[in-house]
């Protein structure tokens, strides 16, 4: 009998064991049943990589999923945002020169002129429509490119000594500043022609102009700093030398566009206008492709739009992999 009772015993306290080491394997098999692996998007070296994040392995498994839902070339939309005017006041030009001469060539003076100034090819019909509708494709991009632009620079601050990182970042805020002052300049004197509203459309265009160039110089005084003894690459060594070299002849435009003006203005001479209207496009193009050395800026990065829970985001970014 007493034999009996102690097989019993050691049988229920063998059963005892056997349910813990059973539950101490559930609970293992349940944290590894839980471990989850995100993709993730190296947006440095433009590749797609894998990283585990062993702090969401907790979380209830329909809570991990992360879902991109739209990927594209960030080189590539900056392409044709930066080439998108360029193309349509090209094609303004040739079609207002050759089947609107005498509109684009009215000025208030009535001398000789043989270049139209970007207002007057661009405030006819139909290639009014075709610009407006051309910028507002161009304006749509160029918003998330500037604070894109801010949060590049940001991550370099931390090259630089710390004593220089407050004026240094508040540099940054202006030039994010003084781009969207130049984006909203841009379509004010698109969507109010001189035509409509010749007072308004002028100060609004001396607004973009004085915007832009200090945008430009602004920005090369960044570069300057961010960059001083640091080993460039190739395409930042382009990006540099051409912002300087846009920067140049933008300010020397701006003085010739000064001098014709006010000859013209003035004093209604002739071809005046005409060098006043040069001046001014190549005050446009010179803009137009400062803002294209973007491509040597952006290589090879991706532009992503991601879903799933902010805690989860946060972790799968924090833990993607790094640049090389």
């Amino acid at each position: 009998m007493q034999r009996s009772t102690d097989a019993a015993t050691s049988s229920a306290s063998d059963s005892g064991k056997g349910a813990e080491s059973e539950a101490a394997a559930s609970r293992s098999g349940g944290v590894g049943g839980n471990s989850c692996s995100s993709a993730g998007l190296s947006l440095g070296s433009g590749t797609i990589g894998t990283t585990t994040i062993d702090s969401m392995q907790q979380l209830d498994p329909k809570e991990q999923k992360v879902a991109i839902h739209f990927l594209a070339s960030f080189h590539e939309i900056c392409v044709v945002t930066a080439l998108l005017p360029l193309v349509t006041l090209f094609t303004c030009f040739v079609t207002a020169y050759v089947f609107q001469y005498d509109d684009v060539h009215e000025t208030h003076c009535r001398v000789y002129n043989i270049i139209p100034s970007i207002s007057a090819i661009t405030g006819v019909s139909p290639q009014r429509y075709f610009w407006r509708f051309s910028i507002a494709l161009h304006i749509g991009p160029r918003i998330p490119i500037a604070f894109v632009y801010k949060n590049y620079y940001r991550s370099q601050l931390e090259r630089i000594s710390p004593a220089l990182v407050p004026r240094t970042s508040l540099l940054i805020t202006v030039i994010l500043v003084l781009n969207c002052i130049e984006i909203a300049a841009l379509g004010g004197v698109t969507y109010i022609s001189n035509r409509e509203n010749y007072p308004v459309h002028e100060r609004i265009f001396i607004t973009f102009m004085v915007c832009s160039l200090c945008y430009m110089l602004a920005t090369i005084k960044l570069n300057g700093i961010l960059n001083a003894g640091q080993s460039l690459s190739h395409n930042q060594r382009q990006s540099i030398k051409w912002k300087k070299i846009l920067f140049i002849v933008s300010i020397l435009s701006t003085i010739g566009l000064l001098v014709f003006f006010a000859k013209h203005r003035f004093y209604c001479h002739d071809l005046a206008f005409s060098w006043f209207a040069f001046f001014e496009y190549l005050i446009a193009i010179a803009n137009m492709l400062f803002h294209f050395t973007i491509i040597w800026d952006f290589p090879s990065q991706f532009m992503i739009i991601v879903q799933g829970p902010r805690k989860n985001l946060a972790q799968y970014l924090s833990h993607r992999p790094k640049k090389d």
